[in-house]
């Protein structure tokens, strides 16, 4: 952990701090390592791990796909949507966003060190074995009639596509079944990571995981 002590910081952060081997350095030095404007004063150097080759755990009940994310603060907000859900692992297209990008990290909030992101080189071929392992595949896809309220997510997977064009076509037709949220507006669509902690809320309301 990198520290520097510029400011006020209190006896329990001090207390915290000493739990960890520690490098001080000037306030000179330390916003030049750091990429943020206003840093709090401390930075943690953390093993980042390798999820590309780690395999799914089909034991869990419901999953998180996302298809060429792109945009790293909706990224981030989606790994701390699905951490408030108790979500254990995504899965993430190749083109996805770089879960370990500064700005996704930030945006998860602590997120990131909770939940297994797994890197698929083929979703296609991912879906696939998903289903045979009896996991319903549903794809958001503004195209369809059928409504988030009207499937049943016990054990499933929810699949969220890029931030422009949606699912990918070849994802999209392996698909289960195709959703979408209602809408009564003028408005066609939903930022990704909206549409996300909407799908994902109805998902765990509706087999009784809230309430």
């Amino acid at each position: 952990m990198i520290v520097n002590l510029h400011g006020v910081i209190s006896s329990e952060l001090m207390y915290e701090i000493a739990k960890f081997d520690c490098i001080y350095v000037s306030e000179k030095i330390f916003t030049t390592i750091t990429d943020v404007t206003n840093p709090q004063g401390i930075m943690a150097i953390i093993e980042k791990p390798l999820n590309k080759d780690i395999a799914i755990d089909y034991n869990e009940t419901n999953y998180l796909i996302l298809d060429n994310i792109q945009d790293p603060g909706n990224m981030g907000t989606i790994l701390r949507t699905a951490d408030s859900l108790n979500f254990k692992q995504i899965i993430v297209s190749k083109g996805t966003a770089d879960v370990y990008n500064p700005k996704v990290v930030r945006s998860t909030m602590g997120a990131i060190f909770r939940v297994k992101v797994i890197e698929s080189d083929n979703l296609v071929k991912t879906i696939k074995d998903m289903k045979k392992h009896k996991i319903k595949v549903y794809a958001t896809d503004l195209e369809t009639k059928k409504s988030i309220y009207d499937v049943d997510y016990t054990k499933s997977a929810i699949i969220i596509g890029n931030e422009a064009n949606g699912v990918s076509k070849n994802v999209l037709n392996e698909a289960t079944e195709k959703i979408k949220i209602p809408m009564i507006g003028k408005t066609e669509s939903l930022n990704a990571a909206v549409a996300t902690s909407i799908v994902l809320y109805e998902a765990y309301r509706s087999i009784g995981k809230i309430s």
